[in-house]
This record gives structure tokens, C-alpha cells and sequence, in this order.
């Protein structure tokens, strides 16, 4: 799970740095380009935060929660479960037209072998993204990464860690949290 959202902000953040944006999106074109990616999603207005914070926050409880693993024969993955199976959305009454995992069909015709290998690249490719997207963090923070030294990512002033900054203190317990930034011993 944590390699899929890895790889997601790996792109992401190539995306963001060359200001590559869909053309119909209102959101997007109400940002600035020439920013650095970490101050893209300091630009974007609060409501679209809260709806991306809010999605994952959705997907994140469908995928942990017991009823809906059992009504497809799986457990959690903490309790003997399959890492990073993420269940249909069969039980919802509204309907969806394809579940997030293979939505297409591919791997239903794939031998057991395969499958074992696929995930496992999906695991290796998803350590590479922990350290590509960490990288370009620490790189546009000024720190030395090697191989990011001269590919020009620019450099980033706000607080990364912190999905609010200053400019949102007036969101419930913002204020709080940013008095609390520099406080925990980094």
C-alpha cells in the first residue's frame, strides 16, 4: 500500500515540477506555474486539500474495514490477510464500474507464479519510489542528493512535513498544529 502511494507521489511530483496540468481542470489553472511540487499543493485552495484528505481517508476505510474483506473470503492483512489486496465495491449500492485492482481482468489469467512475481516487483518498484520521492524532497530542501545534484528541482521554503501552512490557520486546529512545527526535536 504505502509503495502504490509512493509511486503515485513520485509521478506526482514530476508532474507538479514541469507544470504538465489538464487543460479543463479549473483547479489546477487557478495556480501559479513555476512553482517547486511541494508549494503546488500549498497554492491549491483549502476546499481541494480537504477533498483529496477526505478521499484517501474513504479509500483507507474501505480497504481496512473487517465486514467488507469477509464478504469477499479475505482477512486483514495484520491478521493473516494478503498484503495490499484492496476489495471490490460489490457491497456499496451505488455501483462502480471497475474495482481499483485490475479493473481490466489481466491478472485473472495469470498462473500463481506470475502473480508472486508481480507483486513482488510492484514491492521493489515501490521501495525505489520511497527513496526517488524522498530524494526529490531532501533536494528541494537544499540538501545534496546524488543524481539530483543537476537536474534542477527547485527549492522549496515551506514545511513539508506539514500538509498546512501558515496561510491556512484559519481551518479548524491549524493554528495548533503549526505551533507545534519545529517543537519535536528537528
Amino acid at each position: 500500500k504505502h509503495g502504490r502511494v509512493a509511486m503515485v507521489g513520485f509521478v506526482g511530483y514530476i508532474v507538479h515540477s514541469n507544470d504538465i496540468r489538464w487543460t479543463f481542470d479549473k483547479v489546477a489553472a487557478s495556480v501559479p506555474t513555476g512553482l517547486p511540487a511541494p508549494a503546488v499543493w500549498d497554492a491549491i485552495p483549502d476546499i481541494a486539500k480537504w477533498q483529496i484528505i477526505l478521499f484517501v481517508g474513504v479509500m483507507e476505510s474501505w480497504r481496512e474495514n473487517k465486514v467488507v474483506l469477509e464478504a469477499e473470503g479475505q482477512k486483514h492483512y495484520m491478521s493473516g490477510g494478503k498484503p495490499g489486496y484492496f476489495p471490490s465495491f460489490d457491497l456499496l449500492p451505488h455501483p462502480v464500474p471497475f474495482p481499483l485492482f485490475d479493473p481490466f481482468g489481466i491478472s485473472k489469467r495469470a498462473t500463481e507464479e506470475k502473480k508472486a512475481k508481480g507483486r513482488l516487483a510492484e514491492i521493489n518498484n515501490g521501495r525505489l519510489a520511497m527513496i526517488g520521492i524522498f530524494g526529490m524532497i531532501s533536494a528541494s530542501k537544499g540538501l545534496q542528493v546524488p543524481g539530483l545534484d543537476t537536474v534542477g528541482i527547485k527549492p522549496y521554503a515551506g514545511e513539508v512535513m506539514a500538509p498546512f501552512a501558515a496561510g491556512d490557520a484559519s481551518l479548524p486546529f491549524v493554528s495548533g498544529m503549526l505551533e507545534k512545527i519545529g517543537t519535536y526535536g528537528y
